[in-house]
Protein backbone atom coordinates (compact mmCIF):
# COMPACT_ATOMS: atom_id res chain seq x y z
CA UNK A 1 0.00 0.00 0.00
CA UNK A 2 1.50 3.59 -1.36
CA UNK A 3 1.92 6.19 1.58
CA UNK A 4 -0.58 8.32 -0.08
CA UNK A 5 -3.35 5.25 -0.15
CA UNK A 6 -2.61 4.60 3.63
CA UNK A 7 -2.78 8.27 4.64
CA UNK A 8 -6.31 8.65 2.91
CA UNK A 9 -7.37 5.35 4.70
CA UNK A 10 -6.69 6.50 8.30
CA UNK A 11 -8.21 10.29 7.00
CA UNK A 12 -10.97 8.30 6.32
CA UNK A 13 -11.26 6.44 9.80
CA UNK A 14 -11.03 9.86 11.43
CA UNK A 15 -7.32 9.39 12.36
CA UNK A 16 -5.88 12.95 13.06
CA UNK A 17 -2.46 13.94 10.91
CA UNK A 18 -0.62 13.95 13.74
CA UNK A 19 -0.92 10.15 14.80
CA UNK A 20 -0.08 9.39 10.93
CA UNK A 21 3.34 11.32 11.35
CA UNK A 22 4.03 9.25 14.59
CA UNK A 23 3.16 6.20 12.43
CA UNK A 24 5.33 7.28 9.63
CA UNK A 25 8.29 7.50 11.78
CA UNK A 26 7.31 3.94 13.04
CA UNK A 27 7.00 1.91 10.05
CA UNK A 28 9.77 -0.81 8.84
CA UNK A 29 12.84 1.00 7.47
CA UNK A 30 11.85 4.25 8.73
CA UNK A 31 14.67 4.36 11.08
CA UNK A 32 12.01 5.07 13.90
CA UNK A 33 11.81 2.70 17.11
CA UNK A 34 9.15 0.92 18.71
CA UNK A 35 6.87 2.22 21.46
CA UNK A 36 4.95 -0.18 23.47
CA UNK A 37 3.28 -0.51 26.36
CA UNK A 38 4.67 -3.86 27.54
CA UNK A 39 6.01 -4.56 30.61
CA UNK A 40 9.49 -5.96 29.90
CA UNK A 41 8.56 -9.37 30.82
CA UNK A 42 5.87 -9.01 28.08
CA UNK A 43 7.79 -7.76 25.81
CA UNK A 44 10.21 -10.56 25.72
CA UNK A 45 7.63 -13.27 25.96
CA UNK A 46 5.64 -11.72 22.71
CA UNK A 47 8.84 -11.82 21.17
CA UNK A 48 9.39 -15.46 22.11
CA UNK A 49 6.57 -15.89 20.69
CA UNK A 50 7.36 -14.96 17.18
CA UNK A 51 5.77 -11.29 16.90
CA UNK A 52 7.88 -8.27 17.05
CA UNK A 53 6.45 -4.95 18.15
CA UNK A 54 5.77 -2.33 16.22
CA UNK A 55 4.63 0.51 17.89
CA UNK A 56 1.56 1.87 20.24
CA UNK A 57 -1.38 2.02 18.11
CA UNK A 58 -4.86 4.10 19.76
CA UNK A 59 -7.98 5.43 18.77
CA UNK A 60 -10.41 7.80 20.25
CA UNK A 61 -13.70 8.65 20.57
CA UNK A 62 -15.58 11.78 21.99
CA UNK A 63 -19.12 10.81 22.07
CA UNK A 64 -22.12 12.49 23.33
CA UNK A 65 -24.68 9.92 24.78
CA UNK A 66 -28.17 10.68 24.43
CA UNK A 67 -31.09 10.33 26.69
CA UNK A 68 -33.64 8.07 26.84
CA UNK A 69 -36.94 8.18 28.46
CA UNK A 70 -38.25 4.76 30.12
CA UNK A 71 -41.29 4.47 32.51
CA UNK A 72 -40.05 4.26 35.97
CA UNK A 73 -41.82 1.23 37.02
CA UNK A 74 -40.41 -1.33 34.03
CA UNK A 75 -37.46 -3.39 33.92
CA UNK A 76 -36.76 -2.71 30.39
CA UNK A 77 -32.95 -1.91 28.25
CA UNK A 78 -32.45 1.26 26.95
CA UNK A 79 -31.44 0.89 23.52
CA UNK A 80 -30.69 4.17 22.22
CA UNK A 81 -28.24 4.06 25.17
CA UNK A 82 -27.20 0.51 24.41
CA UNK A 83 -26.13 1.71 20.68
CA UNK A 84 -24.43 4.29 21.74
CA UNK A 85 -22.18 2.97 23.93
CA UNK A 86 -21.31 0.09 21.70
CA UNK A 87 -20.71 2.29 18.30
CA UNK A 88 -18.42 4.74 20.68
CA UNK A 89 -15.97 1.70 21.31
CA UNK A 90 -16.37 0.34 17.90
CA UNK A 91 -15.19 3.94 16.28
CA UNK A 92 -12.14 3.90 19.00
CA UNK A 93 -11.07 0.38 17.57
CA UNK A 94 -12.21 0.74 14.10
CA UNK A 95 -9.00 3.85 14.52
CA UNK A 96 -6.65 1.91 16.58
CA UNK A 97 -7.04 -1.39 13.99
CA UNK A 98 -6.39 1.50 11.34
CA UNK A 99 -3.50 2.83 12.84
CA UNK A 100 -2.09 -0.64 13.07
CA UNK A 101 -2.66 -1.38 9.20
CA UNK A 102 -1.04 1.26 8.48
CA UNK A 103 2.35 -0.14 10.15
CA UNK A 104 1.81 -3.77 8.41
CA UNK A 105 0.89 -4.99 11.62
CA UNK A 106 -0.97 -8.59 11.94
CA UNK A 107 -2.77 -7.82 14.94
CA UNK A 108 -2.49 -6.07 18.33
CA UNK A 109 -2.09 -7.54 21.95
CA UNK A 110 -2.40 -6.06 25.15
CA UNK A 111 -6.00 -3.86 24.45
CA UNK A 112 -7.49 -1.77 26.89
CA UNK A 113 -10.43 -0.14 26.35
CA UNK A 114 -11.35 3.13 28.54
CA UNK A 115 -14.63 5.27 28.87
CA UNK A 116 -14.32 7.97 31.06
CA UNK A 117 -17.16 11.09 31.15
CA UNK A 118 -16.00 14.39 30.66
CA UNK A 119 -16.47 17.29 33.13
CA UNK A 120 -17.23 20.10 30.05
CA UNK A 121 -20.92 17.46 29.25
CA UNK A 122 -22.27 15.35 31.53
CA UNK A 123 -23.48 13.26 28.68
CA UNK A 124 -20.06 13.32 27.01
CA UNK A 125 -17.63 10.94 27.08
CA UNK A 126 -14.10 9.54 25.40
CA UNK A 127 -13.80 5.89 24.23
CA UNK A 128 -9.74 4.96 24.01
CA UNK A 129 -8.80 1.83 22.71
CA UNK A 130 -5.51 1.27 23.18
CA UNK A 131 -2.66 -1.68 22.49
CA UNK A 132 0.48 -2.58 21.08
CA UNK A 133 0.69 -3.65 17.27
CA UNK A 134 2.73 -6.68 16.75
CA UNK A 135 3.62 -8.42 13.08
CA UNK A 136 4.48 -12.03 13.11
CA UNK A 137 8.29 -13.30 12.07
CA UNK A 138 9.22 -14.97 8.89
CA UNK A 139 8.02 -18.90 9.39
CA UNK A 140 5.77 -18.44 12.30
CA UNK A 141 2.81 -21.17 11.25
CA UNK A 142 -0.16 -18.89 11.80
CA UNK A 143 -1.93 -22.66 10.39
CA UNK A 144 -3.91 -22.91 7.38
CA UNK A 145 -6.05 -19.66 7.92
CA UNK A 146 -6.70 -18.06 4.94
CA UNK A 147 -6.24 -13.99 6.06
CA UNK A 148 -3.07 -15.55 7.38
CA UNK A 149 -2.61 -13.77 11.32
CA UNK A 150 -5.19 -11.14 10.79
CA UNK A 151 -8.97 -12.18 11.13
CA UNK A 152 -11.76 -13.34 9.20
CA UNK A 153 -12.69 -9.31 8.56
CA UNK A 154 -8.67 -9.28 6.80
CA UNK A 155 -8.03 -6.50 9.72
CA UNK A 156 -5.39 -7.08 12.51
CA UNK A 157 -6.19 -9.40 15.30
CA UNK A 158 -7.29 -7.93 18.73
CA UNK A 159 -6.52 -9.25 22.28
CA UNK A 160 -6.70 -8.30 25.47
CA UNK A 161 -4.61 -10.84 26.87
CA UNK A 162 -1.48 -9.43 28.82
CA UNK A 163 1.83 -10.97 26.97
CA UNK A 164 1.85 -13.65 29.00
CA UNK A 165 -0.93 -15.36 28.51
CA UNK A 166 -0.90 -14.34 24.41
CA UNK A 167 2.37 -16.05 24.52
CA UNK A 168 0.85 -19.39 26.41
CA UNK A 169 -2.14 -19.63 23.38
CA UNK A 170 0.31 -19.44 21.01
CA UNK A 171 2.55 -22.06 22.63
CA UNK A 172 -0.59 -24.69 23.25
CA UNK A 173 -1.42 -24.27 19.27
CA UNK A 174 -4.10 -21.14 19.69
CA UNK A 175 -4.41 -17.77 17.86
CA UNK A 176 -6.53 -14.63 18.79
CA UNK A 177 -9.20 -13.51 16.37
CA UNK A 178 -10.63 -10.46 17.78
CA UNK A 179 -11.46 -8.74 20.72
CA UNK A 180 -15.69 -9.24 20.84
CA UNK A 181 -18.02 -7.43 22.87
CA UNK A 182 -21.49 -6.95 23.64
CA UNK A 183 -23.29 -4.05 25.77
CA UNK A 184 -26.73 -3.64 27.40
CA UNK A 185 -27.85 -0.50 29.22
CA UNK A 186 -30.81 -1.54 31.42
CA UNK A 187 -33.01 0.14 33.55
CA UNK A 188 -34.08 -1.09 36.77
CA UNK A 189 -37.34 -0.93 37.73
CA UNK A 190 -38.16 1.18 41.40
CA UNK A 191 -40.19 -0.79 44.15
CA UNK A 192 -43.56 0.36 44.93
CA UNK A 193 -43.88 2.11 48.48
CA UNK A 194 -45.81 -0.82 49.98
CA UNK A 195 -42.93 -3.28 48.65
CA UNK A 196 -40.41 -1.14 50.63
CA UNK A 197 -42.34 -1.27 53.69
CA UNK A 198 -43.44 -5.12 52.86
CA UNK A 199 -39.47 -5.73 52.87
CA UNK A 200 -38.58 -3.54 56.21
CA UNK A 201 -36.71 -5.92 58.17
CA UNK A 202 -36.87 -9.25 56.14
CA UNK A 203 -34.31 -11.48 54.56
CA UNK A 204 -35.86 -11.71 51.26
CA UNK A 205 -35.26 -12.25 47.39
CA UNK A 206 -36.46 -8.82 45.07
CA UNK A 207 -37.49 -10.50 42.16
CA UNK A 208 -38.09 -7.88 39.71
CA UNK A 209 -34.03 -6.81 40.45
CA UNK A 210 -32.99 -10.27 40.47
CA UNK A 211 -34.16 -10.57 36.93
CA UNK A 212 -33.82 -7.27 35.55
CA UNK A 213 -29.87 -8.16 36.23
CA UNK A 214 -30.61 -11.24 34.82
CA UNK A 215 -31.73 -10.33 31.66
CA UNK A 216 -29.29 -7.85 31.03
CA UNK A 217 -25.89 -9.77 31.78
CA UNK A 218 -27.51 -12.39 29.50
CA UNK A 219 -28.25 -9.27 26.41
CA UNK A 220 -24.40 -8.75 27.00
CA UNK A 221 -23.39 -12.48 26.84
CA UNK A 222 -25.47 -13.23 23.82
CA UNK A 223 -24.46 -10.72 22.04
CA UNK A 224 -20.68 -11.23 22.83
CA UNK A 225 -20.85 -14.72 21.74
CA UNK A 226 -22.85 -13.62 18.31
CA UNK A 227 -19.51 -11.30 17.22
CA UNK A 228 -17.17 -14.51 18.32
CA UNK A 229 -19.78 -16.97 16.02
CA UNK A 230 -19.45 -14.82 13.37
CA UNK A 231 -15.49 -14.71 12.87
CA UNK A 232 -16.32 -18.91 13.13
CA UNK A 233 -14.00 -18.82 16.50
CA UNK A 234 -13.51 -21.75 18.14
CA UNK A 235 -14.56 -19.98 21.94
CA UNK A 236 -14.11 -16.59 24.04
CA UNK A 237 -11.15 -16.59 26.61
CA UNK A 238 -10.38 -14.11 29.54
CA UNK A 239 -14.12 -12.94 29.78
CA UNK A 240 -14.87 -10.00 31.86
CA UNK A 241 -18.47 -9.14 32.42
CA UNK A 242 -18.22 -5.66 33.80
CA UNK A 243 -21.05 -3.48 34.99
CA UNK A 244 -20.92 0.54 34.94
CA UNK A 245 -23.66 3.22 36.40
CA UNK A 246 -21.39 6.06 34.40
CA UNK A 247 -23.75 9.35 35.28
CA UNK A 248 -27.67 7.60 35.00
CA UNK A 249 -27.78 7.23 38.21
CA UNK A 250 -28.62 4.13 40.63
CA UNK A 251 -31.61 2.32 38.60
CA UNK A 252 -29.87 2.37 34.86
CA UNK A 253 -26.37 0.86 34.78
CA UNK A 254 -24.59 -0.72 31.85
CA UNK A 255 -23.68 -4.55 31.84
CA UNK A 256 -20.57 -4.81 29.06
CA UNK A 257 -19.20 -8.53 28.28
CA UNK A 258 -15.63 -8.42 26.60
CA UNK A 259 -13.34 -11.32 26.04
CA UNK A 260 -10.75 -12.57 23.25
CA UNK A 261 -12.17 -14.84 20.56
CA UNK A 262 -9.51 -17.31 19.38
CA UNK A 263 -9.23 -20.48 16.65
CA UNK A 264 -6.94 -23.50 16.85
CA UNK A 265 -3.49 -23.28 14.98
CA UNK A 266 -3.81 -26.63 14.98
CA UNK A 267 -5.06 -30.16 15.87
CA UNK A 268 -1.67 -31.16 18.48
CA UNK A 269 -2.31 -28.67 20.81
CA UNK A 270 1.08 -29.02 23.08
CA UNK A 271 0.31 -27.73 26.49
CA UNK A 272 3.14 -26.74 28.24
CA UNK A 273 2.90 -28.06 31.98
CA UNK A 274 2.70 -25.06 34.78
CA UNK A 275 6.03 -23.80 36.28
CA UNK A 276 6.13 -23.46 39.84
CA UNK A 277 6.79 -19.99 41.09
CA UNK A 278 7.95 -19.23 44.68
CA UNK A 279 7.50 -15.69 45.21
CA UNK A 280 10.68 -13.87 47.69
CA UNK A 281 8.60 -11.33 49.22
CA UNK A 282 7.18 -11.09 52.48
Amino acid sequence: MSDETTAKALHDEGVPEDAMRRLAHLQPGKGGIFTSDLTVNEFLLVREAGFRPLGLVLGSSIYHVGIQLGRWSKNQEMDVLSQAMYHARELAMSRMEAEASALGADGIVGVRLDVEFKEFGADIAEFIAVGTAVKAEEGVDHGDHAHGWRNNKGKPFTSDLSGQDFWTLIRAGYAPLDLVMGSCVYHIAHQRFGQVLGNMGRNVEIPQYTQALYDARELAMSRMQAEAEALHAEGIVGVQLKQHSHTWGGHTTEFFAIGTAVRPLRADHVIDRPTMVLSLDN
